[in-house]
């Protein structure tokens, strides 16, 4: 959604104004009790609206995979997991560099990483556990998911029925609306020449080696809620990201979201800058320099990088433990290292590793290709509080449940 929109198909007309509407729907929006809104219709292509305290969107778990609904239909004859893909905007990427190509520096004589960078990509983050050995699609199996998929993205359905009724009431509230009109291309995360099933490289069946479940109940929401707090009990127990808070998407590491998934990165001799398009933060990382006392926690943590030859390195620690997230579930514990190589003058070779003794039983290690932008695709402001009306839609909503079962025991009719 944040890039210039192209049309998939003719009459698949984009409209600016449908950007504004992540900001209200996805914030929470799973919390929301149907009350006529949006209603599923189709193939969903956008991940529904995530309740951040319930366990992470993974290929394995009972949550509606982004892209099962859509595979069922395009790859019965592949014999491959439908649930192996997860939806994107990106090309199949490989950093070939071109002969002769010269590695471009600041004045200050390091790589030069600035510019706007995205990771749109069908490779999940976790490779499904039926494919536990198989970390690599072969060309064929690759390009075959992807023309099917092409070909689904060019003939949908683009038109919504006027008629059609409310969600049921309880019924969750998706992301439907916007889902029919995004600009989804396909492609998977190529490597080495490598189509990746995941991209976790780090534990060899690349999954998160989390130490019981979904490691939801160790990070602090897991512990208030054991406590007795109720999810939605205040705005202190909703998520950080759902709270506008931070970005989940480009917090250290850069887990990066299906949409909005987009950078830009500023440097100089002493700092480089990360701005995300999600929520709009902007991350400073100190270079050569040395980390706060770590009494002192922030949303982002605390970052300090600096050169081995031509890869940036940069390790995060001190992070709040408010800021776990279905994307990385963590702990006050978290660290993480990070090192960004430019591998050509289009792409960045990204490679973290997330170490939390609290949530996992080992470190795990992700790799993946961050790509620049076209020079006609720009980054949009995300504003998050201006449109978060689902917060306190939220908890109003619950006050309300409260005040009504108070009456019910009451006797009040």
């Amino acid at each position: 959604m944040s890039r210039l929109w192209q049309p998939v198909k003719a009459g698949h007309q984009r409209k600016d104004a449908q950007r504004l509407m992540c900001v209200c729907v996805f914030m929470g929006g799973e919390s929301l009790r149907a009350a006529g809104t949006c209603q599923a219709r189709r193939l969903s292509l956008w991940p529904p609206a995530v309740d951040y305290n319930r366990p992470p969107l993974t290929p394995h778990s009972g949550n509606n995979n982004i892209m099962n609904s859509l595979l069922r239909v395009l790859v019965p004859a592949l014999s491959l997991p439908l649930s192996s893909l997860l939806a994107g905007n990106a090309l199949a990427q490989n950093f070939d560099a071109p002969a002769g190509w010269t590695m471009p520096r600041t004045e200050y004589g390091h790589p030069n990483l600035q510019g706007y960078w995205g990771n749109q990509t069908q490779t999940p983050m976790e490779r499904p556990a039926d494919l536990a050995d198989k970390p690599v699609y072969s060309e064929e199996e690759a390009r075959a998911l992807e023309q099917r998929l092409r070909d689904q993205l060019n003939g949908a359905a683009t038109v919504l029925d006027p008629d059609r009724p409310a969600p049921e009431a309880g019924a969750r509230v998706g992301q439907e609306a916007e889902a029919e009109n995004t600009d989804v291309e396909v492609g998977f995360t190529r490597i080495n020449g490598q189509y990746r099933t995941s991209l976790v490289v780090d534990p060899a069946d690349g999954r998160f080696p989390f130490r019981d479940d979904n490691g939801r109940t160790r990070d602090i929401y897991g512990q208030w809620r054991a406590q007795g707090f109720g999810e939605f009990d205040g705005p202190e127990i909703r998520p950080a990201g759902e709270r506008c808070l931070s970005a989940i998407g480009t917090m250290p590491p850069m887990a990066l979201l299906p949409y909005n998934s987009n950078v830009q990165i500023v440097q100089n001799q002493d700092y480089v800058m990360i701005l995300g398009e999600m929520v709009h933060d902007a991350r400073i990382i100190r270079l050569n320099g040395e980390h706060q006392p770590e009494h002192v926690k922030t949303w982002f943590g605390d970052s300090i990088g600096h050169w081995e030859g031509d890869t940036l390195v940069v390790h995060t620690t001190h992070f709040r433990p408010e800021i776990s997230n279905f994307r990385i579930v963590s702990s006050g514990e978290l660290q993480v290292d990070e090192r960004y190589t430019l591998v050509n003058d289009r792409e960045i070779l990204y490679r973290y590793t997330v170490t939390d003794p609290q949530i996992y039983k080992q470190p795990y290690s992700v790799e993946m290709l961050l790509h620049r932008m076209e020079p006609h695709e720009k980054m949009y402001e995300f504003a998050c509080h201006e449109g978060n009306y689902s917060m306190e839609i939220i908890l109003r909503g619950a006050r309300q449940q409260e005040h009504d079962e108070r009456l019910r025991q009451a006797g009040t009719p």
